[in-house]
């Protein structure tokens, strides 16, 4: 095959955890006094790690590192009584997941979300699947979309980045993937527009977990 692995984004992209993101932000903005925002906002909130969701949730005038601070405190106390509570895998996750094992392609998922919460997400909703790699926001790591993270996976389980593909839904995959010299693939059931997959460099685009299988 030409493609060896396939490097995940989590969020927007495996799972839908959109609400349950959005509805502990809201809390953590109603607790400090803050308004808070429709579900679609955080279409655009996320994407991007902890504290630009806090910072981009925040009334603008807001956005000082202590108040940022505190919500982010708020946020993750939040967010770990409730991560669980509407997230799902997205559609036909399962039977792509599948397809993928059984022609022992390696797996592999990239995310921004904090580290434990990315570990924690994987192992609850996604148990039947042995991922070779799976690395979360951290101190070790730039955030994406700096290629760090996804180049140490590569060495890590041993395939070379152009062997890669790169599924994720938001402009921040498409640069990660692009940086790290992988092939990058734009999922349009996530977050973002298909636009801004095009301008970020998607090389494809697909509606449906399944289409994956076609680029193998």
């Amino acid at each position: 095959m030409l493609h060896q692995a396939v490097l995940f984004d989590l969020d927007g992209t495996l799972l839908d955890t959109l609400e349950d993101l959005a509805d502990s932000c809201n809390r953590t903005m109603a607790a400090h006094g803050y308004p808070t925002h429709p579900i679609d906002a955080y279409r655009y909130f996320v994407g991007d790690g902890v504290t630009n969701l806090i910072r981009r949730a925040l009334p603008e005038s807001a956005r000082t590192e202590s108040v940022v601070r505190d919500c982010i405190q708020t946020y993750r106390a939040d967010y770990t009584r409730n991560w669980s509570n509407k997230t799902r895998p997205y559609a036909g996750i399962p039977h792509m997941l599948d397809a993928l094992a059984s022609r022992g392609v390696k797996l592999a998922v990239l995310s921004n979300k904090p580290d434990d919460f990315t570990r924690l997400c994987v192992a609850h909703f996604l148990p039947r699947w042995r991922f070779d790699a799976i690395q979360g926001a951290s101190e070790a790591f730039a955030h994406k979309p700096d290629p760090a993270g996804a180049i140490h996976i590569a060495r890590l389980i041993g395939v070379e980045p152009g062997s890669f593909l790169y599924l994720g839904d938001t402009a921040t995959d498409m640069q990660t993937a692009r940086a790290a010299g992988m092939f990058a693939v734009g999922a349009l059931w996530g977050f973002r527009p298909r636009a801004e997959l095009e301008q970020a460099g998607a090389r494809v685009i697909i509606g449906r977990p399944q289409e994956l299988l076609d680029l193998l």
